[in-house]
């Protein structure tokens, strides 16, 4: 109790310093705008808002999120890659925007170079869920149903080319299984397409799926990474499950245009550091199924380049590169 009591009044404390700075004139002299990379409820949105207000709260200007939808985070991409330098133009997005489109999409007309990379901010497992009328009852059994009836199961993703799409691709190859892809325009219509009976399967970001698999409208099969997620502690990891080594993460974080003034992001750095590092922002994001990364334009930056390579790998391997 009393590091939680200390930990809050340091937060306090490390909250009005930067406030204190904010007052002072500079950036963020206006409304910041975010362009979160996803539907209402997708992963980016979710982290935009909880990170929004206390950046709000905490420079004295609105940093007002906006949904960006659509092709795998490519249109929120390209507004940033456009926008001018000066900050107040910002996108938080997943590994579809960036590590996938940039190898996988003809329509991703850009490359890291037209961005500034601010900060890593969570990486975050997806689920694979199924619908109740599917027979399945674990990974095994559904597996096995897949095989038994090729191409007769879809799947749904947030686009292709989104993390949903590729993670299905990569367990796809890995167990041998095919299944129909249907591409919607977001992670809340892929789970909407799940909930209706359009599709059968899919892997989600946890937020959109907790309570639906907690009340058993959807069944989970497996989460996407090693260590259990502790939003879902009762649902297997794909390793456990016996895909030995299956680790495949979405990854989130912040971007501006290229040529953001270094003291701008510098600003925005300490402030979300800060922002990170409160126990109640520590405990949300835990119970949504987010793991903290580390803070800066480096890290970040081989965060990117690593999911790039990766991603990159599969993409020539599968041959899912899309045509013009």
């Amino acid at each position: 109790m009393g590091r939680r009591i200390a930990g809050v009044a340091l937060g306090i404390l490390l909250a009005a310093g930067v406030a204190a700075d904010a007052q002072q004139g500079g950036y963020p002299s206006r409304p910041v705008h975010i362009l979160a990379a996803a539907a209402p409820g997708g992963n980016p949105d979710v982290l935009a808002r909880l990170l929004g207000q206390r950046l709000s709260e905490m420079l004295g200007q609105p940093f007002v999120v906006e949904n960006v939808p659509g092709a795998g985070g490519i249109l929120a991409a390209k507004r940033i890659a456009s926008s001018p330098p000066d900050g107040y133009n910002l996108m938080l997005n997943d590994s579809g925007a960036l590590a996938i489109n940039i190898s996988m999409s003809p329509e991703a007309t850009y490359a890291l170079k037209d961005f500034t990379p601010i900060t890593a901010l969570a990486t975050v497992p997806t689920a694979l869920v199924i619908v109740p009328s599917v027979s399945a009852n674990n990974l095994n059994e559904f597996i096995a149903l897949a095989k038994s009836k090729p191409n007769a199961m879809s799947f749904g993703s947030a686009g292709a080319g989104s993390i949903h799409h590729l993670t299905m691709e990569i367990f796809a190859e890995r167990v041998g299984i095919k299944l129909l892809h249907v591409p919607y325009r977001g992670g809340t219509a892929l789970v909407n397409g799940l909930l209706t009976g359009e599709i059968q399967a899919g892997w989600s970001g946890l937020p959109n799926v907790i309570a639906l698999i907690e009340t058993g409208k959807l069944k989970a099969m497996c989460v996407s990474v090693i260590k259990r997620a502790k939003s879902l502690p009762n649902v297997a990891t794909c390793d456990e499950a016996g895909i030995k080594g299956f680790d495949v993460a979405d990854m989130l974080g912040l971007q501006g245009p290229a040529g953001m003034a270094p003291g701008d992001v510098a600003k925005l750095q300490a402030a979300i550091a800060r922002a990170m590092r409160e126990p109640a922002m520590a405990e949300r994001m835990e119970t949504l199924g987010m793991n903290m990364q580390e803070n800066g334009t480096a890290s970040y930056v081989k965060f990117v380049k690593d999911d790039m390579d990766f991603y990159a790998k599969v993409i020539d391997r599968l041959d899912l590169r899309r045509k013009q």
